[in-house]
């Protein structure tokens, strides 16, 4: 028979760990959901993330564009995370990773990141997050960067593509910005 204060202390430890995911971590301004596998991978196909890509991913949350981004496409890619506990995470995925070499995680403001390395940049923030980043994009980015959005588009910008399925937008820099193309409805 399991000892009960040792249960108890289990069960307590994940309901503090399930509340601090799901409501504490507000506090940082980062809550927590993770991307949708379906939505990771239309990101990472709109953008054509390959190679020669350095992909920034903004709140990168556990990692699902980080890893896959890394792993699958080969990219080099910078996490962006400001809540500790995901950083943590992050770094243990990464020490146990195949693709380790090719990531950088930075534990911080996302605002004062310098984008201009960056050939796509991954998001999936709160709609007053993607209009604060907007200027910084715009003055930063090289022209051809790709930007991928799921769930909030960049207001003010006009994406090139945007999937209903997966609610991913796609832009490209400088285009998204001048009007571009108006996206295709539908799915992709």
């Amino acid at each position: 028979m399991a000892d009960p204060f040792l249960l108890a202390f289990v069960l307590l430890a994940v309901a503090v760990g399930v509340a601090y995911f799901g409501f504490f971590s507000f506090l940082f301004g980062a809550g927590y959901q993770p991307t949708p596998r379906a939505a990771v991978e239309t990101m990472l196909r709109f953008a054509e993330a390959g190679p020669t890509d350095t992909v920034y991913d903004l709140g990168a949350g556990t990692g699902a564009i980080v890893f896959r981004a890394a792993r699958r496409c080969g990219s080099t890619v910078v996490g962006v995370e400001v809540e500790p506990i995901r950083v943590l995470i992050l770094r243990l995925r990464r020490a146990l990773g195949p693709a380790r070499g090719r990531i950088t995680l930075r534990w911080g403001d996302l605002f004062r990141l310098d984008y201009r390395p960056a050939t796509i940049v991954t998001a999936f923030l709160w709609p007053g997050a993607m209009g604060r980043l907007r200027p910084k994009l715009e003055s930063e980015l090289k022209p051809g960067a790709r930007v991928v959005s799921h769930c909030h588009a960049v207001p003010g910008w006009t994406a090139q593509a945007y999937d209903r399925k997966t609610d991913v937008y796609l832009y490209r820099w400088p285009e998204a910005a001048a009007g571009g193309t108006p996206p295709a409805t539908g799915g992709t």
